[in-house]
């Protein structure tokens, strides 16, 4: 079983050290492997008998995923002197790369056969959990999971948190981020004028106005509150707000550093330091909920993904299901697609942003299954921001601003500022339903400038990801594109953030960050429409407390973020997932711990 007692540094228990030493040729030997994201280099330094140390500074893996694979690893490679390890849940891809770098340096260093086999020898123990454990509150999931756990724990509760995966923080970490919140202080820095009913309409709106009214009030009105607790935790936030793409207004906060994780990194530190009342184990599914015979959901079953032994996990105040939504579930979406996307084929030729592993709506079938009310499942959401192949957010993002989207005819074709079901419909319109963003100097001041994902347009380019040219004419014969369509493009976009003109296609220059594009060097990012959020799943009130097909209250059943279903309407405002998933994760796990 692996059970993770959170350190700072996410460390794994159960130590099982590898064979008698192996013999080496000492020196540092490098390996080029291909990566989840990119190639990298990982550098291994040996000593006669001893794995000393192994680097990978040019990795560009996923922050808080594929990172914290190379990082778990190398440190278990050293530790154990084993190349025998098991790889992270998750990301299993970097894992791999990392351990097929080591293996190829080692042979390098002359180690012989009968050395190498030893060392890869398994060398992970796992000892099996007790039939049942005992606590107040048991969370099962993600991002929103683990403020559940920490609201739940402020709350006086002893928690206990169950994650699918082999890291925490599920599929926020591979979010930018952004959280909406009208925040009097940090918009009237920037002149702009916003209101929790402002935000509260634009909801509204942009989900169809068929948003459960209530939740989206408490949404709204306690976005702003729940933003000063992730302050309190050691969360920072930058001082100036953006705009997510599809967030309809300037109100979305971003971590000081890059993505999600921010959040992640912030939550798991918290964890290790109050151990005495916080248990993480990893690497379990979550099969079942337990309800006993007065109807009240008292634990759950669990399956240990390296003993597959089944163990009960009592919770004496309540469960919080909070396991994401069922975006990477082929099968189920295509069956419940007859909402905003119904005349779109959503197979598996799309893509989706998140963890495959973890979204497939295990939780909301789950609470189905003890009688829970299920809605809003006919609604997907489709991010304009995919990359081809792969569907994952990557390199240049479509949030913010000073960026034009057009097709490849250099036409522009839809309001960029729209909201995301707009905007993807739009390109699923486009010759091989695609089409690029384009940016220049005002996104990317120099080559190795960091944006605020952690990337630089320098490794962009190289990885063949970006077309840049330092004119619009060679632009153009790059991406073989009528030079005068690209042009205009840009003149047009232009005109209306001089004020000058009223874009046919309806961007308006309402954006303080608004600013003519006239001067390169530019770039262009090939994009595709990618699955990236569920709006349907459990029924919840404002307690976050799970209701029945009659509208009553399951006692003892709490949901939080992407599980849920009733917040978003039928098209969710980018920005507002991690709005959601705080704001309700955090009002889960005080009342589950409170038994309310």
């Amino acid at each position: 079983m692996k059970i993770t007692k959170l350190t700072a540094a996410l460390l794994v228990a159960g130590f099982a050290f590898g064979a008698q030493a192996a013999t080496y040729q000492p020196g540092t030997y490098t390996e080029k492997v291909n990566g989840h994201n990119a190639a990298f280099t990982v550098k291994v330094t040996v000593s006669k008998n001893k794995i000393e140390k192994i680097e990978y500074p040019d990795n560009l893996e996923t922050i808080g995923v594929g990172r914290v694979a190379l990082d778990t690893l190398s440190k278990k490679i050293i530790d154990r002197q084993s190349l025998g390890v098991d790889n992270v849940t998750g990301a299993t891809i970097s894992s791999f790369a990392l351990k097929g770098a080591v293996k190829k340096a080692l042979e390098q260093a002359k180690v012989s056969k009968a050395d190498m086999a030893a060392l890869q020898k398994n060398s992970e123990k796992y000892t099996a959990l007790p039939d049942e454990i005992k606590t107040q509150v048991v969370i099962v999931g993600g991002g929103s999971g683990l403020a559940a756990a920490i609201a739940a724990q402020q709350a006086g509760a002893k928690v206990i948190v169950l994650e699918k995966l082999g890291l925490l923080g599920g599929s926020t970490n591979v979010s930018e981020g952004a959280l909406n919140a009208a925040d009097p202080e940090r918009q009237g820095k920037q002149g702009i004028e916003d209101s929790i009913q402002k935000h509260y309409e634009q909801t509204m709106k942009g989900g169809h106005d068929i948003g459960t009214p209530e939740l989206v009030h408490y949404l709204t009105e306690n976005a702003l509150p729940t933003l000063h607790w992730m302050e309190s935790l050691g969360v920072k936030f930058k001082p100036e707000v953006g705009t997510a793409t599809g967030a309809l207004w300037q109100r979305s906060h971003y971590p000081v550093t890059p993505s999600g994780n921010s959040y992640i990194r912030v939550y798991q530190k918290y964890i290790a330091d109050h151990a005495k009342d916080m248990t993480v184990y990893t690497d379990m599914t979550v099969e079942s909920l337990i309800k006993d015979k007065n109807g009240r959901i008292i634990g759950v079953t669990a399956k240990d993904g390296h003993t597959g032994k089944v163990t009960k996990f009592m919770a004496s105040n309540g469960v919080v299901v909070a396991t994401g939504g069922f975006g990477a579930n082929v099968a189920l979406r295509q069956k419940v697609n007859t909402g905003v996307f119904k005349d779109y084929d959503l197979g598996k030729g799309i893509g989706c942003t998140n963890f495959s592993k973890s979204a497939q709506g295990a939780g909301i079938e789950m609470g189905e299954k003890v009688g829970a009310n299920v809605i809003g499942m006919s609604d997907i959401q489709v991010h304009p921001c995919g990359t081809p192949g792969t569907g994952l957010m990557e390199m240049v993002r479509t949030s913010g601003r000073n960026r034009v989207f057009i097709n490849e005819q250099g036409n522009r074709f839809v309001n960029e500022g729209a909201a995301r079901d707009v905007l993807a419909k739009a390109i699923f319109a486009q010759p091989h339903s695609t089409y690029y963003v384009l940016v220049n100097h005002l996104r990317y001041p120099s080559l190795d400038w960091v944006d605020a994902n952690g990337a630089k347009m320098k490794d962009m380019i190289d990885l063949g990801r970006v077309v840049s040219a330092p004119t619009l004419d060679e632009l153009a014969k790059k991406l073989n594109m009528p030079v005068e369509n690209l042009k205009k493009s840009i003149a047009d976009y232009n005109a209306v953030v001089e004020g000058k003109a009223k874009d046919a296609l309806g961007f308006q220059a309402n954006n303080k960050a608004d600013k003519v594009m006239t001067e390169g060097p530019w770039y262009a990012c090939k994009k595709v429409p990618t699955v990236h959020h569920t709006m349907g799943g459990l029924q919840i009130n404002t307690k976050a407390q799970v209701l029945d097909k009659n509208g009553k209250v399951i006692p003892g059943l709490y949901a939080a973020g992407e599980t849920t279903g009733g917040i978003h309407g039928s098209n969710r405002l980018g920005g507002n997932a991690i709005a959601d998933i705080m704001v309700f994760g955090r009002t889960a796990g005080t009342n589950a711990a409170q038994n309310k």
